[in-house]
């Protein structure tokens, strides 16, 4: 099969509420969905989403690359190298931004797959697990937090996420205690501090004695992450100190790799992060950077195959998303997700959400 055509599509979502990033107030998701489609009549989409305030590339600059290497890809052979994580598609891929390169391995793999008559999940791993648990997101108000815990607990959670740091320290610690109560021991609380504290704001928030699984990348120094752990013995979970960061360099202190394929840099790399998590002894989270409902099959797919036992995932970001570009939308908010639903829901693509590049 050779590829015939290259289409780039942009979109707009709105979100169910504004948004604040980094102190940005986003009201709507843009993106661009690009469609590969081979002369066997073979289709595959993957989107391109750069992420305002963590992606280092615009949209337009994402929209721009993806232009220049259309010309590039026309009348190419499409083999079993475009999906592999370590073949030389990948590596002819090593200059492109993170966004861009995950929205064209997701077409090129969804391509693959609709040639060869695969899922997307079949593709990542022979056998793919049937379901994958969901985390999720805890926000606003201690009475909030709260109420979101327990009804979250009675719907069949079994892992939540709170965001740390932005109230004092005494109020963060609170509500992780008031947590702990509220879930009980069968629930796992993760906490995501996004580089909130200093080095001594941290020490107050452990010396308190709160319970939880991990805590993402507590301080706004990260060099200093091993000096915490080591000091505090913290269970630390990485995200943003994984973006950019060579393999090699990646230590072996933190019990969790927090993957977002959209920022870490695609499908490939976001494989072989996981591989060298688990070579660590890390667990690998697969989650979202708020992708439609296109990515965020894709991260299904991903953490269907990733490890040997199922982890919960960061898809509880989809909720946010108040319309879909899919005509049959992913089953979410929920405790899990289907894997097998989700792979048939995002080939569902409503052309008319769709303005054409």
């Amino acid at each position: 099969m050779k590829l015939a055509r290259f289409d780039l599509y942009r979109y707009t979502l709105p979100f169910s509420r504004p948004l604040t990033l980094e102190g940005i107030t986003l009201r709507h998701r843009e993106g661009l969905l690009l469609r590969l489609s081979g002369d066997d009549g073979s289709v595959g989409w993957g989107e391109s989403a750069p992420l305002p305030s963590f992606s280092g590339e615009s949209l337009d600059d994402a929209a721009s690359q993806l232009r220049r290497l259309a010309g590039s890809m026309m009348g190419r052979q499409a083999t079993d190298d475009w999906v592999d994580p370590y073949g030389e598609f990948g590596r002819e891929l090593d200059g492109t931004t993170p966004s861009v390169r995950f929205g064209l391995e997701l077409a090129a793999w969804n391509l693959h797959g609709a040639s060869s008559g695969k899922t997307l999940p079949e593709l990542m791993t022979p056998s793919p697990r049937d379901v994958v648990p969901v985390n999720g997101l805890l926000s606003g108000s201690l009475v909030d937090v709260l109420e979101e815990a327990r009804r979250m607990r009675g719907a069949g959670y079994r892992s939540v996420k709170l965001k740390v740091g932005a109230r004092t320290i005494a109020e963060d610690a609170a509500l992780v205690r008031a947590l702990g109560e509220e879930l009980g021991d069968g629930i796992s609380l993760r906490l995501d501090a996004n580089r909130a504290w200093a080095y001594e704001e941290a020490a107050e928030f452990l010396r308190d004695g709160a319970r939880f699984a991990y805590v993402e990348e507590p301080l706004a120094d990260p060099a200093r992450l091993p000096e915490l752990v080591g000091e505090f013995g913290v269970p630390v979970a990485l995200d943003e100190s994984l973006v950019g960061t060579k393999l090699e360099e990646l230590e072996d202190f933190a019990v969790a790799f927090v993957l977002k394929p959209t920022l870490l840099g695609g499908i490939s790399r976001t494989l072989r992060v996981a591989e060298r998590a688990l070579r660590l002894g890390a667990t690998p989270v697969i989650s979202s950077a708020y992708e439609s409902g296109v990515g965020t099959a894709a991260l299904v797919a991903l953490a269907a195959g990733i490890g040997d036992r199922p982890v919960a995932a960061g898809l509880d970001p989809y909720r946010m998303m108040a319309e879909d570009l899919l005509e049959t939308p992913l089953t979410l908010p929920a405790p899990s997700v289907v894997v097998r639903e989700a792979a048939d829901a995002s080939h569902t693509i409503d052309v008319r959400r769709l303005k054409r590049l």
